[in-house]
């Protein structure tokens, strides 16, 4: 296996130094458009299969190109989401096998946005799903933590668990801190707004996708492991879309502990036009204010050594068990900010996400999973992965009965 990672920020730091410690590829390219950043990650690792690049990942011929050069058998993606639809057309066009952790960008309902959907998350993507089965290409896309582990325990849950499901719901919360500053987002600000400003989307099975407004269905839930009852919201996320797809289900639904505090700045951001991501022009230059917010904040990668905590991503299932008596459990994986530091000098949530589509590149290197098609997580089978994730790669999930 040789791999393309398009990406050297903070998921893609751990994605790499994660997959330094396995064998299962030949070659592992790391692109970036800053080519000191790539070249940083690469000597982290201090391995010899690693290697920089520099790419524009705005340009999909440049893409598909340093894909070809490489003879890269797989592409991971690992940028903002609004470069997804470049890096999958890239990856189709060199012959590469493709994944993302998050999923090409959705687009409001032109008259009632919170009310019934556009564009969903994902959907261009899907609409190419027959061409990426007849050349036989896989595009597995949605896997990293949220969307990735957690879809992966609803296939779990689907085929060990439940003989019925009403509700699998995505909850997922911390009780990070970091030292030294007001408002400092422990995951891409720019990924941050889209995902919480947009309509968030819920799915039922006698109404299928809808949409409601942002920051709605507020509900305390228990997290595990001494965080405790936070209070979550529903946020627009791909487990949504993906879910339903595969998962036989009655309703599907994420629900994000965010905190008063950071979705008031959030507002504040909306009423600015702060989160707007068309250009507008400032002394003559068209610029961004999406991107002079995430130019304003510190780099989630950067703080690690300031953060202390946990982060819980988990999917909450109610439904009939397999004996037929009523159900509910919390399948969850807890990051240790202590911890993943000491271990890999990255922070929790960013080395969370970079963790799972090492564990999937694995898993296709060996025939574990397999495939053509443009697939999400829960299209494979789940004992693999987290057999692999336990004993291969030292990472505990758990598995929580709830009172029904």
């Amino acid at each position: 296996m040789r791999v393309l990672m398009l990406g050297a920020g903070g998921v893609g730091e751990s994605a790499a130094l994660i997959a330094a410690r396995r064998d299962f590829f030949e070659q592992w390219v790391v692109a970036d458009y800053n080519l000191e950043r790539a070249q940083a990650v690469v000597d982290r690792t201090g391995d010899p299969r690693f290697i920089a690049a520099r790419v524009d990942a705005n340009d999909f011929t440049e893409l598909a190109a340093l894909a070809t050069a490489h003879g890269s058998t797989h592409m991971l993606n690992v940028v903002d989401p609004r470069f997804v639809m470049n890096t999958f057309a890239a990856a189709r066009i060199a012959g590469c096998d493709y994944l993302d952790t998050a999923m090409s960008l959705s687009a409001k309902h032109p008259q009632r946005p919170y009310e019934e959907v556009g564009v969903k998350l994902g959907d261009l993507q899907f609409d190419q799903a027959e061409d990426w089965a007849a050349a036989g290409q896989l595009a597995l896309i949605g896997i990293g933590v949220e969307p990735g582990m957690v879809d992966v325990f609803a296939r779990y849950a689907h085929d060990n668990l439940f003989s019925e499901i009403d509700e699998l719901g995505v909850r997922d919360a911390s009780d990070m801190v970091v030292a030294g500053y007001d408002f400092a987002p422990s995951f891409s600000i720019w990924t941050v707004i889209e995902e919480c400003l947009n309509p968030p989307i819920v799915w039922e099975a006698e109404r299928g996708w809808y949409t409601t407004e942002p920051f709605s269905g507020a509900e305390v839930f228990d997290f595990p492991d001494g965080i405790g009852p936070v209070e979550v919201v529903n946020v627009e996320h791909e487990e949504v879309v993906l879910m339903p797809r595969w998962i036989p289900c009655k309703k599907v639904t994420f629900k994000f502990g965010l905190g008063d505090e950071f979705i008031e700045v959030l507002k504040t951001l909306h009423k600015l036009g702060l989160d707007r991501t068309e250009p507008v022009m400032v002394r003559g230059h068209a610029v961004s204010p999406r991107d002079v917010v995430a130019a304003c904040l510190p780099d989630p990668a950067t703080l690690g050594d300031r953060i202390s905590g946990k982060t819980c991503a988990g999917l909450y299932v109610t439904g009939k068990g397999k004996d037929g008596a009523p159900r509910a459990v919390y399948m969850y994986h807890v990051a240790d900010n202590a911890w993943t530091m000491a271990e890999y000098g990255t922070q929790a949530v960013v080395w969370q996400t970079g963790m799972n589509p090492v564990v999937a590149l694995e898993l296709l290197a060996t025939g574990a999973w397999s495939g053509a098609g443009v697939v999400g997580p829960e299209a494979m089978p789940a004992e693999p992965f987290l057999e692999l994730l336990r004993d291969g790669y030292g990472q505990q999930w758990h598995i929580e009965e709830r009172t029904p």
